[in-house]
């Protein structure tokens, strides 16, 4: 038991302890302060700005957030502060808790220390497909759990899982479920999230250059993962793809099992007869070289279908049933923010995609050219993300947003925090479209894309926007002006 858990006194509980977290409406955070106050902590937290869907998950929490930051908001004194990654030096309530030495941590030093133990940590890492991966292989576990309830996982995601409705959930059973962040821990630690988590079975989906704020290079990328690789434990096991030559090297001195998955013919767990219809994919997992499992899922794109396999692989070598990872994946309800259909308006489909890396965007554009044929796709991206705001990837976000018909940028976010030799040049990327024939513009506010979308938007389009935060509302704005220029069409 840590130092900070709620110890008994002669059969009773100690008096309720006091927790504030800075920065709680980060996607790991608030699932964190849910999770603590299930732990029986009184939680509170602060942030600058608060935003769906976390917001609206603490709020069904009870779990009042105090905006903006400032000292105040830690009296009366709380007995232990979790400290988010988002918050630097010069935060008015970083600087109080050092001033009055208030007791402090990372959120994954307290995830460790409170919940992961006594438990068998199950991790998805990697750049890309963590979150749905995570929240699949949950759902397994969930599943399996109506014959064993000894199966019934706890978990960790960031992003809302649409099956539980909840991006957290805490049991007292043995499997911890939780995605592996590879962005660094604390103002106070800058490594990896995940090298807390101590994995016994491990899951790797991609490894790319991102995160160019924290990250130098590639390599420097690949070491993080190879630390990680390196804590899993001789009886464990990774399970990796088999399409990155990354994946490769970062596997390449495991100390324990490691067993390959996607497409490729020798992989451990390989994808055979994939087909894609409508929302429906189907295909065959074949294990060891032999057919194990057929699978139905209600999701779409090729991502979502390695995602989903390499769940059932670490399920399955968990000792998982085959029959309760089959009930799972055709049940699968996806995660917020994720090929999220959020409006369907006068036959105009507006969809949410939490993008920020340019692999993310063009996998995303891929499975809607997919789902939607014979539609005109529309990009609306808002460069947020610490890589994207930054000139790195130039060229790979020009390839990926080609995979649009028609495009539409916003301005940089918070440009003025970037150095100007790094940032991106969104004008860039629209004269490059525009050379190879496509339509596409910058257009300087959410207002002016409003207000040009729903001047030239059709019936059959469909609209991804593409943006990792709030992108000043637009998800609400958006529908709201489609709906009011609906009504304004049909009035007398």
């Amino acid at each position: 038991m840590s130092e900070f858990q709620q110890p008994r006194r002669n059969g009773q509980t100690a008096p309720t302890r006091h927790v504030h977290l800075i920065g709680i409406c980060g996607s790991a955070m608030a699932s964190l302060a849910g999770m603590l106050q299930l732990q029986g902590w009184r939680v509170t937290g602060s942030d600058k700005a608060a935003y769906p869907p976390m917001s609206d998950l603490l709020e069904q929490l009870h779990i009042p957030i105090a905006q903006p930051f400032s000292g105040d908001n830690l009296e009366p004194r709380p007995d232990l502060v979790i400290v988010g990654n988002a918050i630097s030096r010069g935060n008015e309530e970083l600087e109080y808790v050092l001033d009055q030495r208030i007791p402090f941590r990372s959120l994954a030093q307290l995830i460790h220390e409170e919940f992961l133990v006594d438990r068998e940590s199950l991790v998805i890492a990697g750049t890309h497909g963590k979150t749905t991966t995570t929240s699949m292989l949950a759902w397994i576990y969930e599943t399996a759990a109506t014959n064993n309830s000894a199966l019934a996982p706890s978990f960790l995601i960031g992003g809302i899982a649409e099956n539980f409705g909840s991006s957290f959930a805490l049991r007292p059973t043995r499997p911890f479920v939780l995605e592996g962040d590879e962005y660094d821990t604390a103002f106070f630690d800058k490594g990896p999230k995940f090298l807390h988590y101590f994995p016994d079975a491990l899951i790797l989906t991609h490894v790319e250059f991102d995160h160019a704020d924290i990250y130098a290079d590639l390599e420097s990328v690949k070491t993080a993962f190879k630390r990680l690789v390196n804590l899993v434990p001789q009886r464990g096991r990774i399970v990796a793809f088999d399409g990155s030559a990354n994946v490769t090297e970062c596997v390449s001195r495991a100390f324990c099992a490691v067993e390959r998955y996607g497409f490729a013919a020798e992989s451990y767990w390989r994808i055979a007869d994939l087909s894609i219809q409508g929302d429906l994919s189907r295909w065959y997992i074949e294990r060891n070289g032999m057919r194990w499992l057929q699978v139905e899922m209600p999701m779409i794109g090729e991502h979502n279908v390695l995602n989903a396999t390499a769940a059932a692989a670490l399920a399955a070598g968990q000792g998982v049933p085959a029959e309760a990872i089959q009930r799972a994946l055709q049940t699968f309800r996806s995660v917020k923010r994720r090929l999220e259909v959020i409006a369907e308006i006068n036959g105009v489909t507006v969809i949410d995609d939490f993008a920020h890396h340019p692999t993310a965007i063009r996998e995303t554009l891929r499975a809607l050219r997919l789902r939607y044929p014979e539609s005109r796709l529309w990009a609306v991206i808002e460069p947020r993300s610490n890589t994207l705001r930054r000139n790195v990837f130039e060229q790979e976000l020009t390839e990926s947003l080609s995979l649009a018909d028609e495009i539409v940028m916003a301005a940089v976010y918070q440009a003025t925090n970037i150095p100007g030799d790094q940032i991106l040049h969104p004008e860039h990327i629209v004269k490059a479209l525009e050379s190879r024939g496509h339509s596409a513009r910058q257009l300087p506010d959410v207002a002016a894309i409003v207000a040009y979308l729903v001047a030239n938007l059709k019936s059959g389009d469909v609209v991804a926007i593409l943006s990792n935060g709030g992108f000043d509302g637009i998800y609400q704005k958006l529908p709201e002006a489609l709906r009011s220029g609906a009504s304004r069409a049909v009035a007398p």
